[in-house]
């Protein structure tokens, strides 16, 4: 459909110049000029691969919120320490080099890449039995190297699934005395369903909180997406951890015709499950890792169509108005929204939070970097850590000394992140970004260069399986 299609550099503000922007080729993954072209509503990415031709992929459907509107401009934080030198370019160069835009907010640790599922849409390729954990003298390091060059930041261990390892709690207590005051753990959870107490043993040894991989509330999902019916084992997870008195996210892979109709039904159950489950985080299934092949734009679903279907489905309870950009990472990779549980159930917009760093108004003057990465840092160890006050179990009250306490216990947030792949890599996007892998070498590497693969699978970054 190509009515009413024109370069969107003369309506776009704050996403690029006025010249476009570059990616790269899905095939040979070589930088090519690209440009983001308005169909209607609809934007798309476009570029052309002098050896192998031309490519689109949509970015953004959907009116509301607009995506001229959808800004937040920055002026750059470059690394005060980069690792590598500038000689490629953008995206071969990382490490991080000096070219680089954003501070690391959250640094990931792969401390296995061993994992009890073999996901579909795994994007580390992860379960390799051939690959040797790194040792604990190894991961000693790399929490070194993350406070060197990362500075004040969180950390995610991530895998594979961390939790094939038995020294799991002994590598949460290295973080806690290297002083990182968050410490995140990403897992599918089956661990923490089998054995009752091993939330709390791991909670015992500083975890802050665990990003919960979490599809949806019918066992066809997680068949579908995960390989296996998991339905029952996700929920054991919840109650384990929330007993355990854990933080917990839910974080669904959000795939078209799988589970996009299901954004409601995950929101309603992580709202019964009470104020310890901080949050949803949706991410849009991106085309890498396992799952490279070439996708057709219906294949994709972007942040307006997540918001809008949180909208229809939740019947207005939550609504696109009540979303904004990040104050941190590039506009066009997120969302946030920053609510409060109300008594009976439902959630009402924390309208102070539209004035932070991680639900903040569309700006058009630039803000620092720096500034957003260090409010969306302290905003993240707050919101999806357990609530340090004793009312968690108890209702809100009008009591003005308990306001500020309850505000923080009784919120909760609902958030998205895109990741690009070699279809949609905007290498502007890409110099903005706050996440960072800690590859085996010790260099931080933006997520989604680390984890980016071409068409046949081939990766630019993470090891081959």
């Amino acid at each position: 459909m190509t009515t009413n299609m024109q370069p969107f550099s003369a309506l776009q503000r704050g996403h690029g110049s006025g010249h476009g922007t570059e990616s790269v080729c899905p095939v040979c993954l070589k930088r090519i000029p690209a440009r983001k072209i308005r169909r209607g509503d609809d934007v798309v990415l476009a570029k052309q691969c002098p050896e192998h031709g031309d490519f689109e992929a949509v970015v953004w459907r959907g009116r509301r919120p607009s995506f001229a509107d959808w800004t937040n401009a920055k002026t750059p934080s470059y690394p005060e320490r980069p690792r590598t030198q500038v000689r490629d370019g953008c995206p071969y160069d990382c490490g991080l080099c000096p070219e680089h835009q954003q501070h690391t907010c959250t640094a990931l640790l792969e401390i296995t890449s061993r994992c009890d599922l073999g996901c579909p849409v795994c994007f580390a390729s992860s379960g390799e039995p051939e690959r040797s954990d790194p040792d604990p003298a190894t991961i000693r390091g790399w929490f070194d190297r993350v406070r060197e060059d990362g500075g004040e930041c969180n950390v995610q261990l991530s895998g594979g699934e961390p939790t094939m390892r038995d020294d799991l709690p002994e590598i949460i207590a290295m973080g806690r005395e290297r002083c990182f005051g968050f410490i995140q753990l990403n897992t599918n959870g089956l661990r923490l369903a089998r054995e009752a107490d091993y939330a709390r043993k791991l909670k015992n040894a500083g975890l802050s909180s665990v990003f919960l991989q979490f599809d949806g509330v019918r066992d066809a999902t997680h068949l579908a997406l995960r390989g296996r019916p998991l339905n029952s084992a996700k929920r054991r997870a919840v109650d384990n951890c929330l007993e355990a008195g854990l933080g917990v996210v839910l974080v669904p892979t959000v795939v078209p015709g799988v589970n996009d109709e299901e954004l409601g039904d995950i929101l309603s159950f992580a709202l019964k499950a009470g104020p310890l489950l901080r949050g949803v985080h949706f991410q849009p299934v991106s085309y890498f890792g396992r799952y490279p092949a070439p996708p057709a734009d219906e294949n994709r679903i972007t942040l307006p169509e997540i918001m809008a279907a949180l909208e229809r489905q939740t019947g207005g309870m939550v609504k696109v108005e009540d979303f904004s950009p990040p104050g941190c990472e590039h506009a066009l990779c997120s969302f946030h929204g920053a609510f409060l549980r109300t008594e009976n159930g439902d959630l009402r917009p924390a309208r102070e939070a539209k004035r932070s760093c991680c639900g903040g108004p569309n700006r058009i003057e630039p803000h620092p970097a720096a500034e957003g990465a260090r409010k969306s840092i302290g905003y993240t160890a707050r919101q999806w850590a357990a609530p340090s006050c004793s009312c968690a179990t108890e209702k809100p009250s009008d009591s003005l000394s308990m306001f500020l306490e309850q505000a923080q216990t009784w919120s909760f947030s609902i958030s998205a992140m895109v990741f690009q792949d070699a279809w949609t890599l905007d290498l502007a996007r890409l110099k903005e970004c706050c996440i960072h892998v800690l590859s085996p070498d010790g260099r931080l590497v933006p997520f989604c260069a680390y984890n980016l693969t071409a068409a046949d699978g081939r990766p630019l970054y993470r090891r081959r399986p």
